[in-house]
């Protein structure tokens, strides 16, 4: 039925004239009351219109050939959306009571007999034209009263949203604050030993052997900072999906072992009883990143572990997955913390004597580094003080065959024969460049910017020339590509030595004509790897 905010009055009546007469009758009322008069001249069109329309009244005429009055108001009646209109009987004779009563029975409010009084009729007629505009009213309101309940719940909703919003914005900005307080102790702390160690080495009198201790300290802090910042630039290259992994198959527990033994030759492991079970486990994946997720892990059981704790290391295969399980007895993980472990810049409560400190960003790191090899981690704690568990599982692959091992003498020979160019406009960098490759037993050139470099590759002809890219002048982009072009140094070994490490940074050095990217700073056994390789072979490192 169509609802609109004008009553209307629905005549019903076979005779023409009757209903002409009743329709005349009530038209410039319903005018000037503002109602609308409509005419059914049987009981069938009048369900038609009550089917169409909602009405104030219906003037229902009693004898009617087919269906009459009765039949028509029970029919109007046993319909739930006009159940309840009101009909008034039309009649021509005096009703008895027993007819009456029928007439209420089918659902009559009234009855008027013919002739019908005009000031009656309109009368009648008026109070339920009245009652259906206050009707019509209370559903305005009703609706209006809907509409603004659902505007103010949707405003609430918005309001809870910023709220929300708001409060994890203080929380992240919290998050951030202790972020770099930590990144600064952190960063202190081996800066402090990197000093004291450098200026001990400088004093006279020093004894050989605190000289060594120091040198000793200065290598192992070394390798902390860079630490922090891979952990931070690979974070960040991640989460903006700049990382593509290099697979290859390889074994996981070997790789653990490499893990294990550089953890414990640096003392890392010294003061804590350590458990190590592994079975082989292939798996298809980058080395380089499975071993940085092994070490977070391994140093986040250490790092939250009193001195005299237990560290536990299994791995092996279980169920299609090349599985690695880390089980310490430290401090253990809140309930409230457990769900956020991997969340960025999350980390336990901070305290001045925890073993190692930390910036709650190696697990994130972790995760997003298993993500991409389509893995998974999972963290376990029964709570504070009662230790954790990290469950990491990566897809298994097929042990490839067995291939003979590279012959270290050839590699010792070419490394001899091996003549090294280094770019390097820092002093201090090129320096300890240049002392590093003569302790390897490398003939070593140096150059000081881009224009000497290309020089000296020009006059020498060097077997391999180390360039850095952020040279002044002509950078180390320009320096690749004019050895490139010139006939006599085209087939020269070029190595980038940069402190960027994105991909689309290898792929300009690549472009430039570079055949390896390395990343500051390279440790002395990677450099010796490259150095015994002077070949042209195109590799992203």
């Amino acid at each position: 039925m169509q609802k609109t905010d004008t009553p209307k009055i629905l005549i019903v009546n076979d005779d023409p004239a009757s209903l002409f007469a009743l329709a005349s009758l009530l038209s410039r009322w319903a005018e000037d009351n503002g109602c609308a008069v409509l005419t059914a001249r049987s009981g069938e069109e009048a369900l038609r219109q009550v089917l169409q329309h909602e009405f104030a009244v219906i003037l229902l005429d009693v004898n009617m050939p087919g269906m009459d009055g009765f039949e028509t108001a029970e029919a109007i009646h046993s319909r739930p959306r006009s159940a309840a209109i009101p009909i008034i009987f039309i009649t021509a004779y005096l009703a008895d009571e027993m007819h009456r009563l029928k007439g209420y029975e089918k659902g009559a409010v009234d009855y008027l007999f013919t002739p019908v009084i005009p000031q009656m009729l309109q009368a009648k007629v008026g109070v339920f034209v009245a009652m259906a505009r206050k009707t019509l009213e209370l559903q305005s309101h009703a609706e209006a009263l809907r509409t603004r309940t659902l505007e103010l719940s949707a405003l609430n909703e918005r309001l809870e949203q910023e709220k929300r919003e708001r409060e994890a914005a203080v929380l992240q900005n919290r998050a951030k604050d202790e972020f770099l307080a930590m990144l600064g102790h952190e960063l202190r702390n081996p800066l402090s030993a990197i000093s004291s160690a450098a200026t001990l080495i400088g004093l006279e009198g020093v004894s050989p052997e605190s000289a060594r201790r120091a040198q000793h300290i200065i290598g192992r802090q070394c390798q902390h900072l860079s630490h922090i910042v891979d952990d931070l630039l690979d974070l960040g290259r991640v989460m903006s999906g700049k990382i593509l992994l290099e697979r290859k198959r390889f074994d996981l527990s070997a790789l653990l072992a490499t893990c294990m033994e550089t953890l414990s030759a640096t003392g890392r492991t010294r003061d804590y009883t350590v458990r190590l079970e592994s079975a082989p486990a292939w798996v298809d994946a980058d080395p380089t990143r499975v071993e940085q997720i092994i070490i977070n892990l391994l140093d986040n059981a250490f790092k939250y572990t009193a001195p005299g704790g237990v560290v536990e290391i299994a791995a092996g295969v279980d169920g299609g997955d090349a599985l690695l399980e880390v089980r310490d007895s430290g401090v253990g993980i809140a309930p409230e913390l457990l769900p956020h472990v991997f969340d960025v810049f999350v980390q336990g409560e901070s305290s001045l004597d925890r073993a190692q400190g930390g910036m709650g960003i190696g697990l994130a790191l972790v995760h997003q580094l298993v993500g991409l090899h389509d893995g998974s981690i999972a963290a376990f704690s029964d709570g504070a003080g009662k230790g954790s568990r990290f469950v990491l599982r990566l897809p298994e692959a097929r042990a490839p065959s067995a291939a003979p091992a590279p012959s270290t003498a050839l590699a010792d020979a070419a490394q001899a024969d091996c003549c090294a160019l280094i770019v390097e406009d820092n002093e201090d960098g090129r320096e300890m460049m240049v002392m590093l490759l003569d302790s390897f037993g490398i003939r070593v050139l140096q150059a000081a910017d881009g224009a000497a470099g290309l020089e000296a590759a020009c006059t020498h002809l060097p077997d391999i020339a180390l360039v850095d890219l952020g040279l002044p002048g002509m950078d180390g982009y320009e320096v690749a590509r004019r050895l490139r072009a010139t006939p006599a140094t085209r087939g020269m070994r070029l190595v980038a030595l940069t402190g960027y490490g994105l991909y689309e940074d290898q792929q300009r050095a690549l472009q430039a004509g570079f055949d390896l990217h390395l990343v500051k700073p390279v440790p002395p056994e990677r450099l010796r790897e490259v150095i015994a390789s002077c070949r042209k072979a195109p590799v992203i490192g």
